[in-house]
């Protein structure tokens, strides 16, 4: 008898699956091996959501990487960024000089790495780029330029591969389509 994972029931749809997800992260890893080849790497992973995420990526990147998180909020328990952005935890490692690799599960609005990026630049490192595993652009506020993108999607409530919603769905193993009766 086939086991159904818990959330199945309230997945409207798979958006990506588990294999797509596999290949598109390989895929990003190769890349930015070969961008930030011989350069010193600082990957800073956004808590909580990216978490699944950012251990398969650096799973996947072949040069030598220092890895650092941060748990920055700006949803709160909502479905909906409330553009204040809070940093809850910071960063420990001095990153002056050093190529900062801000990674993220999904950009909505961008009002949020924007206001990340501002901070750590202010900090004086080399270069700031992102790589993040969604994209929901139609839905962008600011302007965030991501050198990295895994998929772009339509604007519907994702949750899975570490994304969540009010903490469940993390351990998801794909990304799903929350039905709407669950959030509305």
């Amino acid at each position: 008898m086939e086991r159904i994972h818990y959330t199945k029931r309230d997945i409207e749809k798979t958006l990506i699956s588990e294999a797509e997800l596999k290949q598109k992260v390989r895929e990003l890893g190769a890349r930015i091996s070969a961008d930030y080849e011989g350069k010193d790497v600082v990957a800073i992973c956004i808590l909580r959501g990216c978490c699944m995420f950012f251990s398969d990526l650096m799973k996947e990147v072949d040069i030598p990487v220092d890895m650092e998180f941060m748990a920055v909020s700006s949803y709160g328990r909502g479905t909906v960024s409330s553009g204040n952005v809070s940093i809850l935890y910071d960063i420990q490692t001095d990153i002056k000089d050093k190529h900062v690799l801000i990674v993220e599960d999904i950009i909505d609005t961008g009002i949020t790495l924007r206001q990340l990026k501002k901070l750590l630049g202010g900090r004086e490192p080399a270069s700031i780029e992102i790589c993040a595993l969604l994209d929901k652009a139609e839905r962008r506020e600011t302007e965030v330029d991501v050198k990295y993108t895994g998929f772009v999607i339509p604007n519907e409530f994702v949750v899975g591969y570490g994304l969540d919603y009010n903490e469940k769905y993390r351990n998801y193993r794909e990304i799903g389509v929350l039905k709407p009766e669950i959030y509305e």
